[in-house]
């Protein structure tokens, strides 16, 4: 452990963070380019705790030699400091731009907790980043959630100096005798950030030099009315919701202003930043647009994910490839494919008509028809005669006449013959099955997930 030669504000909070957040035995790992904030984060974190530390650096390879340098002067540091160090380098061809070089700086941060084997990382974001995130995230529309700025922790990210303010950090870089690097591309505005920090920061300053203290904390206000919001709405949630989905004539009981809330709280923790609100009015009509319809729409979230609204229910969806099942059944007895079970055996029990069965056991009359059964999922063609009606119907009309939703149809069981549905399994039986003075046969199907 360094020695100091009193204890540091910024050591003293260190400790109280590790401490609040119960992580004190583990083995840490430090995000570490080198620069002022994480030269500081490690050296006062080497200062406070004997725990096991691997400073971890991604040479980003944006500035040839510069960059290297910089890497050999975290190398240096760490072995002065008695820190181990572990380092990756992206090839040179990997496109410079932020949102890139922030998706791989994490995912590289999460492959090293893996081969170190942590779930604690910590990254030396501090008060002024989190002034800059709330500009860039105003500027790009953001909602009262996204006013709550950087989490402090965000497992296996956490962020001990965040309430630190820069000119406190290099205050301790300079009264350590620390010689952190500097970044050249920092003072580049193309990139956003930077353009806050070097330039719109310094202006909101000549109208008030506490801009950054204020800006945390209209966050900390975020954060506290969030909380309170977020109450508010899990118990409105749970009496709207059934079985996981949200109720669409309850939903649309709320006021305007709660069905966008409530939507927000459904959506956000899908995606690891804010979720814009553009975004949220455009799915909230989309659902007032659709909240009659009997077979249901859907609305892209991401690559493979939707939400689904019909008349009944609202709920986000996940693309499932569907599973062709085709058993054959030829005679009497038990069929298996996977999970997936059917038992068809002889029945002369005396039930009258208005009896067919209970779930997936039937009960039904296939006299006049040849044991020649597919127990399968839907093909184009298939038609069905419904129970009651004298002709055939396509099956696509029969399902939307039931308000199947059309992201499970491709999951449906049929029992059928050619191309003709016997019986459609969780929805109901053909007329041509049916019982017409005692049934010939008990069918039970069982799906296991």
């Amino acid at each position: 452990m360094l020695k100091l030669l009193k204890m540091n504000t910024i050591c003293q909070t260190i400790k109280e963070f590790i401490k609040k957040y119960d992580i004190e035995n583990n083995t840490y790992l430090v995000g570490f380019s080198g620069g002022y904030d994480s030269m500081c984060l490690l050296h006062a974190l080497k200062s406070v705790c004997n725990n096991r530390i691997i400073a971890i650096h991604l040479n980003h390879n944006w500035r040839g030699e510069e960059s290297d340098r910089e890497e050999q002067n975290c190398i240096d540091f760490c072995k002065q400091i008695g820190v181990e160090f572990y380092s990756e380098k992206l090839p040179p061809n990997t496109p410079q731009t932020e949102t890139v070089a922030r998706n791989l700086r994490y995912e590289f941060f999460e492959n090293c907790a893996k081969k170190f084997d942590t779930n604690i990382i910590f990254t030396a974001h501090n008060k002024n980043d989190n002034a800059e995130t709330l500009i860039y995230r105003i500027a790009h529309g953001t909602g009262v959630s996204g006013l709550q700025g950087i989490s402090p922790k965000r497992p296996p990210f956490y962020r001990p100096i965040l309430n630190i303010e820069r000119t406190d950090i290099e205050k301790y870089c300079k009264d350590n005798n620390l010689s952190p690097n500097f970044d050249s591309s920092n003072t580049d505005t193309i990139h956003k950030r930077n353009l806050i920090r070097s330039e719109i920061i310094p202006q909101l300053q000549k109208i008030n030099p506490n801009t950054v203290n204020n800006i945390n904390s209209l966050s900390q206000i975020a954060k506290e009315e969030t909380e309170i919001v977020k109450e508010y709405v899990t118990k409105i949630l749970e009496n709207i919701t059934k079985e996981n989905k949200i109720l669409t004539q309850e939903f649309f009981n709320q006021s305007d202003a709660l069905q966008k809330r409530i939507l927000y709280e459904t959506i956000s923790p899908l995606f690891p930043q804010d979720y814009d609100q553009e975004r949220i009015y455009t799915i909230w009509k989309f659902l007032k647009e659709n909240k009659r319809s009997k077979s249901g729409k859907i609305i892209s979230l991401t690559t493979d994910k939707w939400i689904f609204i019909n008349e009944k229910y609202i709920e986000i969806i996940t693309k499932q490839e569907s599973k062709k099942i085709d058993i054959h059944i030829t005679k009497e007895g038990e069929y298996k494919d996977g999970g997936i079970c059917i038992d068809i055996s002889k029945c002369d029990t005396n039930l009258d008509e208005s009896f067919r069965g209970n779930g997936r056991t039937v009960f039904v009359d296939l006299r006049g028809l040849d044991f020649d059964f597919h127990l399968r999922t839907r093909q184009e063609g298939d038609i069905i005669q419904p129970l009651g009606m004298n002709g055939t119907q396509k099956l696509k009309k029969y399902l939307n006449s039931r308000k199947i939703p059309n992201h499970e149809k491709d999951n449906l069981l049929f029992l059928t013959q050619g191309k003709e549905i016997l019986w459609a399994i969780d929805i109901g039986l053909s007329d041509k099955i049916k019982i017409k003075t005692k049934p010939t046969h008990k069918i039970t199907i069982t799906i296991k997930d």
